[in-house]
This record gives structure tokens, sequence and C-alpha cells, in this order.
């Protein structure tokens, strides 16, 4: 590409070393989650939530188990301020659910702000200014000095209007754009904001370190929060917050770190949306801790519906490879991967291990309400036996022999490769119900007697290709019988190389299934299948089937 030289690196790493953060491997604990989805969500839709989808959001936020959730600039929109009045009037904030506004460090937004909160029992009041160097140069074009002077006047405002307004205001402050200031410069914005507000062990201060604009690696965001863990004044008392954006694609891992370097707190959307590029997306952050056998203090058990309801109320789309929700998560195309998913699930039947190890499953897909059926194994022209035959066991009940699996995985392959796409389950028994069950063309049986002397002796009357003949054979069982009577109406070539059977258990009447494999004169096998209620009859049914595939 052309024109790097035009870019330069625009954060700033602390004036000391701060990698604690990498002497842990994982986050421990979960952090307190707040969702943005009604202020960052709502303001990146082509068209904005009404006053009614944000109600019905906020209440399935809640269902989610969210205990702090952000509704909006109330003072800069009257669609926020109204829907923050239906929310106290119409007293749907649960007791155990605080909710977060937002204000600009100006007078008459915050005297609005607060206006809107009469009557609330608890509220976080979020008061942000500018800090980055570009912010400070090219928009406000202020003094370090000057841009110090707004936050500490909106500090000092907020314990004006807090003091003379009913109810629990938690204060909130973040220099914006964090990511593009100079640490010392944040450091330093933030204490002053401290000062005024005097945190105590009742009343605790959140300090937000936005990356407002994602210009790193994620490894240098944790060493700036550490930094500022470590050099905030107060900081027993202080809630550190994080409000990762996605600019970079690292909004995950920046948060997983950041948590790691001493965050408290997460801000973020369901499935990361925000504008440009989104916010954190907080389900996936909530079941990475889940995989690591750490609650994530959030219910995202049934992920199917939480999709239906932000597709609803937002109009937007979940991505079919999003993490732990897309469509096609928990689906395996490959042969390779059907076939260890198929063996892994197997073995835990087996085994009954206390922990999940599922080869390319992090999560069990049902503990967020997803099924194997349908979802693990996906079938195209990529697909395996493996896979293949796991579903056809899960969903039909068809325990396909290991020896007949290829063939019939050639056969699901060939159909998928010339229809140019996935085949669904229904598709995939279709093409294994044409191919080898209960084939009756050229040749059928229409009626077999036996009677059990010197061995087993069998009167056969068979149809070949329109002609009808009654048979009389002898053989060591009744299909080795019958096997004998057919050779002796229709002389060909071929012995049983491969019989099984078991009972068909997915259906509602009791049936049984019957697998032969018939090797011919040329060395070569093929394959037919049985169902009938009686296991004779099945076993006939999946010889005549095999020879029909053989003569066919």
């Amino acid at each position: 590409m052309k024109n790097v030289e035009k870019y330069a690196r625009g954060y700033y790493m602390p004036p000391f070393e701060c990698n604690d953060w990498v002497k842990k491997d994982y986050v421990d604990k979960a952090p307190t989650w707040c969702s943005v989805d009604l202020r960052d969500g709502n303001q990146a839709l082509v068209i904005p939530m009404s006053l009614e989808q944000k109600l019905e959001f906020f209440t399935y936020l809640c269902k989610l188990g969210f205990k702090e959730i952000e509704v909006g600039f109330p003072a800069a929109s009257e669609t926020e301020y109204d829907f923050l009045r239906a929310l106290i009037e119409r007293n749907l904030i649960p007791d155990d659910v605080t909710i977060q506004v937002l204000t600009q460090s100006r007078e008459h937004i915050i005297a609005k702000t607060f206006e809107a909160l009469k009557g609330v029992k608890r509220a976080i009041v979020h008061l942000y200014n500018s800090t980055s160097v570009a912010q400070r140069q090219q928009v406000f074009r202020k003094s370090n000095e000057e841009i110090i002077e707004i936050a500490k006047f909106g500090a000092r405002l907020f314990n004006e209007y807090a003091q003379k307004t009913d109810g629990e205001f938690i204060f909130e402050y973040s220099p914006e754009s964090f990511t593009g200031t100079e640490m010392e410069f944040a450091r330093d914005i933030c204490n002053e904001v401290i000062k005024i507000w005097k945190p105590t062990a009742d009343r605790k201060v959140i300090i937000n370190l936005p990356v407002t604009v994602s210009m790193s690696m994620p490894h240098v965001y944790a060493s700036q929060v550490e930094f500022m863990c470590k050099s905030l004044i107060n900081r027993e008392n202080l809630i550190i917050s994080l409000h990762p954006h996605n600019d970079r694609g690292c909004a995950i891992a920046d948060s997983e770190l950041g948590l790691l370097a001493g965050g408290d707190r997460i801000e973020g959307t369901l499935f990361g949306n925000g504008e440009r590029t989104g916010n954190v997306d907080i389900i996936t952050l909530a079941l990475n801790m889940y995989s690591h056998g750490v609650d994530p203090r959030l219910d995202f058990s049934n992920i199917l519906e939480t999709v239906s309801e932000y597709e609803r109320v937002t109009g937007m789309k979940v991505n079919e490879r999003q993490p732990y929700s897309g469509r096609l998560v928990f689906a395996a195309f490959s042969g390779s991967h059907q076939d260890a998913i198929a063996k892994g699930m197997k073995w835990r039947e087996e085994k009954a291990p206390e922990h999940w190890s599922v080869p390319y499953l992090p999560i069990d897909p049902k503990d967020v309400g997803r099924e194997y059926e349908g979802d693990v194994i996906r079938i195209n022209s990529q697909s395996g036996k493996g896979g293949i035959g796991y579903l056809m066991e899960q969903r039909y009940g068809i325990v396909i022999p290991q020896k007949m699996r290829e063939d019939f995985g050639y056969a699901v392959k060939s159909v998928s490769d010339h229809a140019h796409k996935e085949l669904q389950p229904q598709e995939v028994y279709k093409v294994f119900e044409e191919r080898y069950v209960n084939i009756s063309s050229p040749l059928a049986i229409l009626e077999h007697h036996y009677k059990q002397i010197d061995g087993i002796q069998t009167a056969v009357t068979l149809e070949y290709n329109g002609a009808k003949f009654t048979v009389d054979a002898q053989g060591n069982g009744r299909l080795d019988a019958v096997s004998n009577a057919i050779k002796k109406a229709i002389p060909r070539d071929y012995h049983i190389v491969e019989y099984q059977e078991h009972a068909l258990s997915k259906t509602s009447s009791s049936q049984a299934v019957a697998y032969v494999c018939i090797e011919d004169g040329k060395g070569e096998k093929h394959w037919g299948v049985g169902i009938h209620n009686d296991i004779i009859e099945a076993s006939v049914r999946a010889l005549v089937s095999s020879i029909n595939n053989m003569v066919k």
C-alpha cells in the first residue's frame, strides 16, 4: 500500500514499566458489567430504536442479568430524556439494577441531566471530556491546564446538583480518548476529579478508561491500565472501568488484558454493536470466561433467543461466524473436524469426564441453548464419513457400520457437490434412504418361509425383472438360505461379507435395521439396508437391497 509513511503510532506508553499483568494467565472472576446498548448500540443504528423498543430491550437486558445499564444522554436528545422518564415514572427499573446516564462538563447539560433523574432511586452519572493530544490541539485548541479545568468544573457541579436532587448517585469520570493521551496527563486529570469527589469505601467513584479509538496492540492498553491503577490516588475507593472499542479488532483482547491489569468493570454491548467497528462484545467476553470455568454472572443459556431479541429491536444481523452466537459456530463442515467431534462425543458418553474437552468445541453447545443435532455436524462436499455417520446416529438412530461410512460419505458428497450447497439433515437421510433402504427393483422377495431341517430350509417366492420364481434352498441360517435361493434364480457371483443389525431407537414404533454388504466376483462391495418391525424381514430386505445395488 502507498503512503504508509504518513502514519505513526499515536499512543503513549507509561513512564515506567507496567507489566505485572503478564504474571496472570486468565481472568479469575467476572467484572461488573455495564450494558451501553441503549446508548452506544442505539446511536449506531440507521434507524434508532423507538421508545417502546428501548423499553423492551431494557427489560431484556435485565433478564440477562445486567445490574448496570446505560440509558443514554438525556440532555442531548428528547427521545432519550423521555426514555429515562418513562423508566422512572413507570417504575420499570428493578431494585437491584442501576441505570447510568452520560453528560458533558457543561452546566446546562448537567442541570438537565439531574432534572431527568428526579425520582430515581439510584443512578450512575457519567462525566467525560476529551483529553487526547489530537482533541486538545485540533478540536478544543486548549492548554493542558484548561482541559483539566473543564473536568474540575463538571466535577464540582456534580457535587452541587447531587446534593439538591433526591436519590443515590454514583459518579463516573472518563478521560475520553484515553488511549491517545499521555499517561501522565491522564493520571493528573483523573486525580483532580478524584480530589473533588472524595470517594469513600461506602461511596466509590468509577474511573473509566475508554479505548475511544483503538490505537495499539492489546498489551499496550494493559500497561496503560496498570499504570493508572498504580498512579491514581485513593485507589482502594475507585472502580476502574474499561470501555474498549474495536477499531483494530482487538476489543476482546483489550478487555481481557485490561482486566488482568487491574480493571474492575466493563462497559460494552451485545454482539459488539456500536459506532464505527463497535464496542466490545460482552457475550463473547462473558462466554470466554465461562469456557475457563468462571461464572460470568450473566445468563446466555438461550443464545438463540438473545440473537432473536437483538435482531428484532435493532434491525441488525448477527454474523453467522460470531463467536458462540453465530448460526454456524458450532457447525463443522471439514471431514477431519467432524470425525474428531464425533469421536469426542462418543468418548464423553463412555467416560463421563468431569470437564469438557471435546475437540474443536470450546464449550458444550447445550450450555448456550444449542443442540448437537444439525449444529455440530453440517454436511457439504467437504464433509467426512465420521461427521455424516454421527449426524445419522444422533438425528435418526441409524448406526452406520464403520465399513459402510466411506461409501455413504462419497454418496452424500456427490449430491452436495452437484447441488453446490449444504445438505440439511433430512436431505442426508433422503440420500441414505434412496441409495440403500428397502430397494425392491429389479429384484423383490414376495414371500419367504422356513423349516429347521439339517440347518435352515426355505421356500422363497421372488420377482426379478418382471418374472416370478419360487425356489427352495438350504443354508446355515435364514439369511444364508435366502441368499442361496436367490443365487439359484438369478445366477450372480457374490458372497456376504458383512452383516450388522440394531434396534432403531429414534422411531416411535419398535423397528429394526439391518445392514448387509456383499462382494461380487470382481471384488467390488455393495451395501444394502433393510428396515422393518421384524428383524428377519429387515435382514432379507437388506440383502435384496445390496443385490439390487450390485445388478443395477
